[in-house]
């Protein structure tokens, strides 16, 4: 029978806080409502605050496993709000192994994925936004996105959204506090200036709605794919891109056969960029496969980069790859091998938005000017010291209570709806934090951290 999340938090949990494998120094975590006498098992003599002490680690028969450093957090002032133990030994996988068996002996076991971090939160330690920096910033992937991660985990992020909460409380409050005289209820709200102050808090919203978008596109990336036909250099193209021989580049059609990735880094952001078979009629079954995989990297992508070559077409082929292309996928024309026709990088725009760029991928000339382009296709255009690392759930909250904050503008007429649409948009916003949320959602957040946070 399952237990519930209340029991559970009662229990004495341990973990294994380092990355697997072999280093100089590995950590085990332990943490519980009073672990004193936990402590005194593990063989240590005298236990202060803060302070790390040298301890001979011994298993239950009393025979050595490791020697290293214990240090003690008493709760409620800990990561976890709970007494907290970190045995430091050597970190080696079969030491840490022996002393993490030695914690279960003496009464924890094992710590689900993330169970330190939701302790934090349950605790009150951290909000739940927080509680979910601290994985964003183990996952980052670029600088930009550990500093964004760092600062949503000072509580920046929370900071907005709770001046966001408590401005709809108090608009919350006045309205409903009109509701027992109809007669003089809209003349004291506009008196109050409260239609004002809702279009203030729908402003602010959008600029922090503006800002978590910035963050996802910082958090996740871009998939961009190369598509064109082969001998176009897509595969070169990746190499410049990534400023590293990746894939494989010779003059025969048909030498990438399956998907090349390489994430790079555009103005702080990651994008996924994708090489892919060259498309065409072909009578090989495996390019064939190869074929196969790159439309399905199409329907998979954000942008799409439309290589072609100077001088070189296939008006038949072209033709059928640019009709079988999604008409709504974001997608940047690339004319590549200026170097051979002796062009310079250029950049032109027609009449429908549809931007072509003119470079080399061989030399590198107009690359830069690709990189520029790709930053603006994905939709980026903050600095990235101004952007709030988000997730989907952040996103879609924020959007429900913007919609919700819009159904009320329509609703001045009567103020029941429309203090209700207040409502539901507070509860959006406190689904961020963690201030109104459930059990089976904390179950799914917390069930991706890694094991030890």
């Amino acid at each position: 029978m399952r237990r519930s999340l209340a029991q559970r938090q009662r229990d004495t949990i341990a973990a294994i806080a380092t990355a697997p494998g072999r280093g100089g120094i590995g950590v085990v975590r332990v943490s519980g409502a009073s672990l004193k006498d936990f402590a005194l098992a593990l063989g240590v003599r005298e236990l202060k605050p803060r302070h790390a002490g040298f301890v001979r680690f011994r298993d239950g028969d009393g025979a050595p496993i490791d020697e290293g450093l214990l240090l003690y957090f008493p709760g409620p002032t800990s990561f976890t709000g709970e007494d907290v133990l970190e045995l430091q030994g050597h970190g080696g996988p079969v030491v840490m192994q022996m002393l993490l068996k030695r914690c279960v002996e003496i009464g924890a076991r094992l710590a689900e994925p993330g169970e330190f971090s939701q302790r934090a939160f349950l605790n009150g330690r951290m909000d739940l936004a927080q509680a979910e920096a601290v994985c964003d910033l183990i996952d980052a992937s670029t600088v930009s996105a550990a500093r964004s991660a760092l600062r949503s985990l000072s509580g920046v992020f929370s900071e907005l959204i709770n001046r966001l909460r408590d401005e709809l409380i108090d608009l919350r409050m006045l309205v409903e506090a009109t509701l027992d005289f109809p007669e003089e209820e809209l003349d004291f709200l506009e008196k109050a200036k409260a239609f004002e102050r809702l279009e203030a808090v729908r402003k602010r919203l959008a600029e922090v709605l503006d800002r978590a978008a910035q963050g996802a596109i910082l958090r996740d990336g871009m998939r961009v794919v190369l598509v064109g036909r082969p001998n176009v250099g897509k595969s070169s193209l990746l190499n410049a891109l990534a400023g590293n021989e990746l894939a494989i580049v010779t003059d025969i059609a048909g030498t990438t056969r399956d998907a090349v990735r390489e994430t790079i880094q555009v103005r702080g952001i990651p994008l996924h960029v994708i090489d892919t078979a060259g498309l065409r009629d072909s009578d090989d079954p495996v390019e064939r496969i190869g074929i196969e995989r790159t439309w399905a990297e199409i329907s998979r992508a954000d942008v799409i980069l439309r290589l072609c070559s100077v001088g070189e077409s296939d008006p038949e082929l072209d033709g059928g790859i640019d009709v079988r292309l999604p008409a709504e996928l974001r997608r940047i024309d690339v004319i590549n091998k200026i170097d051979l026709s002796g062009g310079k990088p250029l950049k032109t725009v027609d009449a429908n938005g549809r931007v072509t760029l003119h470079l080399s991928a061989k030399t590198g000339a107009g690359v830069d000017l690709l990189r520029d382009e790709l930053a603006d296709a994905v939709g980026w255009h903050s600095d990235s010291e101004n952007v709030l690392l988000a997730r989907d759930r952040h996103l879609l909250a924020l959007r429900r209570a913007q919609s919700h904050l819009s159904d009320a503008v329509g609703q001045v007429g009567s103020l029941e709806l429309f203090a209700e649409e207040l409502r539901l948009a507070q509860d959006a916003l406190a689904e961020i934090t963690g201030e109104f949320t459930s059990d089976d959602l904390l179950g799914v957040i917390f069930s991706r951290f890694c094991i030890g946070k």
